[in-house]
């Protein structure tokens, strides 16, 4: 997948009021998905630790003992830690927030570096 936030050299030299436009607009898209994605990786991780949590819960409960307690269980695990990393979690989602957003801003930081230096004429001797 190419990185949204890079120039697409077909392009040329856009024009700032434009290019600045268009970024801020990606870069809230980006910084919802980059949300997204971390609340997902802990829910799938909050979801792991629920159904060890109830591995060994048998009996009359409220899905009873019968043979497909194992799938609803997975179910109720699964909307649990859902319910649980959009209310704040644990403080994972909060970290790989932070984590893919620095890494972001540093391939950003980096295309735009390289753009600039593509765009810059070359010192003549």
């Amino acid at each position: 997948m190419a990185n949204p936030l890079a120039l697409d050299p077909r392009i040329g030299v856009a024009t700032t009021a434009h290019l600045i436009g268009s970024r801020a607009k990606l870069a809230t898209s980006v910084a919802d998905k980059a949300r997204a994605n971390a609340q997902d990786f802990e829910a799938v991780f909050l979801s792991t630790m629920f159904q060890h949590m109830f591995t060994d819960v048998n009996g009359d409960g409220p899905m009873g003992g019968g043979p497909a307690i194992g799938v609803w269980r997975s179910f109720l695990t699964d909307e649990y830690a859902k319910s649980f990393a959009k209310n704040g979690g644990i403080g994972i989602a909060d970290h790989v927030y932070r984590a893919l957003m620095e890494r972001q801003v540093a391939q950003t930081q980096n295309a735009s570096a390289i753009e600039r230096a593509r765009i810059q004429p070359s010192p003549q001797p």
